[in-house]
């Protein structure tokens, strides 16, 4: 059965959010202390002493929106060949090694950023800065045309399962294309498109590593049960050596305006329910309108007495599934209203 996607992008939109008392705010501390070693590496160290467990975070300052059109998703390939090797550490072994000391790993990509994590116990805090450093150091004369290939098949078949052949997983894509003008950081997924995957070299990973994966382009975060000094010696011991790389470049805000609405009406062979996409242009993270606006998402759907809630899932039964929310990110910003209808339902 087919089903038609409806995508509405919406010039316009303002809110206005008061506060009835302010005298009432809430303020909470998490207490940090914040550094920087010589090679440009910002580090956060959080002390929580209420488990024996220890988190390593490192964010790198490189998502999708620093690739270019032709070499789309690369950022997202990447990250996969993150967990292949490094000098140091053997094929496989980044999980092996950290699932055997009892802890879990994960890393994602964004438009902004690409992290890795590790939640250890608190005797494997050394082994999880070691492969970390080890990687952000030593991984670019450990990549092969075997290991690389191999990656670029699993992030093809990843595309295939969660856009290509998934219920509206083209929704995005066509909300990104049409809402940003074309060569607009944000235009494209982070996923990428499927030639550009399978057009990426070896060179491309080395030259990507060494422009981005670099000491003064991350933040290496460490929170809970250790020993502030003695963690401080353990990142100047494995992180410290590393050489700074050259400087990344700085961008400030890209938001974007719409002249005129735009409806968009996709067919979409695998979804048996029709779905509405309202979009909104908005503004990029931190500006002061980029709180009212999430504050404006989780007033009209967070919750069953949410007016959205209220109107479309209990009263008017059109739907089990709406969402509010603001999407702010580093250069622009878009807010999205999205419904999904039950069965038989027209929207």
């Amino acid at each position: 059965m087919k089903r038609l996607l409806y995508l509405t992008l919406i010039f316009g939109f303002s809110v206005l959010v008061s506060c009835r008392n302010e005298s009432e705010k809430v303020t909470v501390t998490i207490p940090i202390e914040k550094y920087s070693l010589p090679n440009g590496l910002t580090v956060i160290l959080h002390q929580d002493k209420s488990d024996p467990i220890v988190s390593v975070a490192i964010y790198y300052h490189v998502g999708s929106s620093r690739e270019s059109e032709g070499k789309t998703g690369f950022a997202h390939l990447f990250e996969h060949m993150m967990f292949q090797r490094s000098e140091n550490v053997g094929e496989d072994e980044f999980f092996r090694n950290i699932q055997e000391a009892g802890g879990s790993l994960n890393g994602s990509t964004s438009q902004d950023r690409t992290n890795y994590y590790e939640v250890v116990p608190k005797n494997a805090l050394e082994l999880a800065l070691w492969m970390e450093s080890d990687r952000m150091g030593y991984l670019e004369n450990t990549v092969t045309k075997r290991s690389f290939a191999n990656q670029q098949n699993v992030v093809q078949n990843e595309k295939r399962e969660s856009v290509d052949n998934a219920p509206y997983g083209f929704n995005n894509e066509l909300i990104l294309k049409y809402l940003y003008p074309k060569g607009h950081p944000y235009s494209w997924t982070v996923i990428g498109k499927m030639e550009d995957l399978a057009n990426a070299t070896v060179d491309d990973v080395i030259a990507f590593h060494r422009k981005f994966y670099v000491p003064n382009n991350a933040f290496l975060v460490v929170s809970g049960d250790f020993d502030p000094a003695s963690v401080k010696e353990m990142i100047e011991k494995y992180f410290g050596e590393i050489p700074s790389g050259e400087p990344v470049e700085k961008r400030g805000p890209m938001n974007v305006t719409l002249q005129e609405t735009v409806r968009l009406y996709h067919e979409d062979n695998f979804a048996r329910a029709p779905r509405l996409t309202i979009v909104y242009p908005t503004v990029e993270r931190y500006s002061r309108d980029s709180y009212a606006l999430n504050f404006l998402g989780e007033l009209l759907s967070g919750g069953r007495k949410a007016p959205l809630y209220k109107v479309l899932v209990k009263d008017k039964k059109l739907t089990s599934s709406v969402s509010a929310r603001n999407g702010s990110q580093e250069l622009a910003g878009s807010f999205t209203v999205s419904v999904t209808a039950n069965p038989g339902v027209s929207l």
